[in-house]
Order: C-alpha cells, then structure tokens, then sequence
C-alpha cells in the first residue's frame, strides 16, 4: 500500500487567478470548505486573502514566505497583486476534490442546488479558452455574492454568516455518506494505523518499521494547469 501524503493532506501549486473583479481587485472564487482545514505556503509575489469568519471581515497580507491556515467554515478569497503563487496543503486529501468546497454565489442559486451545481461546474470537451471563459464566469459570480454577503455580515453580524454555512451545509449533504467512506478508508484508517503502531512499540514490536517505503510523486497530465476555484493548479500523483 503506498503511504498518504504526511497527515492524510494534499498538496497542490496555485497561481492565482490575475483576472480583474467588478470591484476592481484580481484573484480567485471566494468559497468555503465545509470539513477541510486549508493552508497557504506562500512561493512568490503577492497579495492578499479576504475572509469572512465568527471574527468578521479581515484582510492578511501574503508575501514569499507567508505561512497561514484557517479551519473549515471560513470563507476565503484570493487577491493577487503581483504574480501570486502559493503551495497549497489541504486537509482530508480526497474530500475538497468530492465537492468539500462550497461557492459564495447568491443566496437565490444556493436555494436551488441544481442551480449551484449547474453555476459550479466547469464544462469539459471544449477548448481551453472556452474553460478560462466558464470559470471567469464562475468567479463572478462568487464574487457578487461573496460582496453581498460580507455587506449582510456588517448589517446583521453572525447571524448573515450563520445562514450562509446552513445554505452550504445543505448543498453537501448529498454527498456526505460517500465522504464519509472515502475518508474511513484513507484519513482514519491512517490514523488508526498509527494508534497499532504506538501500541505495538509499546510491546517491543518493531516489524512495523521494516514496511518502511519511499514515495515520489509525479507532476499531474501533461499540458495548461487544471482551472481550479482560486487560479491556474498543478497536483502530484503520489506513486510507489
């Protein structure tokens, strides 16, 4: 069995979007996760993460060497200034890849989850213009309602930011039980291999170590970066 990524995480190189905002900043689709703790490692140029959280609206600066995670529930958007280019490391590898994340459009397409979904996927068989067009689409429209929302937080506090997470809790429900078995299977079961491990040093048994192996990992399909939510990804597929 090859070994997860230390921790059961994920990792990825981002950059982000450079597309202009109606508000006239450049970055990514503002979005949540709703199990998955995320973290930046920042590799150059700069900007900015906007998030919206129990602690209100904030704004940190990133810069080469910036180190800054935050846990699920917190809506974050990505400002790029100046060739913003991060690792990003996510918890629950396997999870944010099954729909973890959910999109700040208008309270009106989270009603209606197929009007999210249809809002939140990018289509496939087309040319590569034809993706940057969907998923600038897509990033609008996050966007205008990421806008609204943190106007709404100012107006009504928690409350505004409560009703979102039940609007995004809804949308993932679906997809809870497969989930739930994904990460049985890969998360936990790594964690419980750990707790066989601790008890079986405790007994002198040490046959556990000459299981020993060395993964590397290759770099993702060949050609342009995947069109992720925040900008242009490339992820690693860890092998034997």
């Amino acid at each position: 069995m090859t070994p997860l990524f230390p921790g059961g995480t994920s990792i990825s190189d981002l950059a982000v979007y450079d597309w202009e905002c109606a508000d006239g900043v450049h970055g990514g689709t503002p979005h949540l996760h709703t199990v998955s703790t995320e973290a930046y490692v920042v590799t150059a140029g700069r900007g900015e993460v906007h998030t919206l959280s129990a602690a209100g609206f904030a704004r940190d600066r990133l810069e080469a060497g910036t180190v800054l995670w935050f846990s699920p529930g917190t809506i974050h958007r990505l400002v790029s200034e100046d060739g913003l280019r991060l690792l990003v490391i996510m918890q629950n590898a396997g999870l944010p890849e099954a729909g973890d994340a959910v999109l700040t459009f208008p309270a009106d397409v989270l009603r209606d989850r197929d009007a999210y979904l249809a809002a939140a996927t990018l289509p496939v068989g087309v040319s590569e213009d034809e993706r940057a067009a969907a998923a600038r689409v897509r990033r609008d429209l996050a966007v205008a309602g990421f806008r609204r929302l943190v106007a709404d937080a100012e107006e009504r506090g928690g409350q505004a930011l409560a009703d979102f997470h039940r609007l995004a809790a809804a949308i993932v429900r679906p997809r809870v039980a497969s989930w739930k078995e994904l990460w049985d299977g890969t998360v936990a079961a790594e964690t419980e291999r750990t707790g066989s491990q601790l008890d079986a040093l405790a007994g002198g048994d040490a046959a556990h170590l000459g299981q020993a192996a060395v993964v590397r990992t290759t770099p993702g399909p060949p050609g342009p970066r995947a069109f992720g939510m925040c900008g242009r990804l490339r992820t690693w597929a860890p092998r034997p």
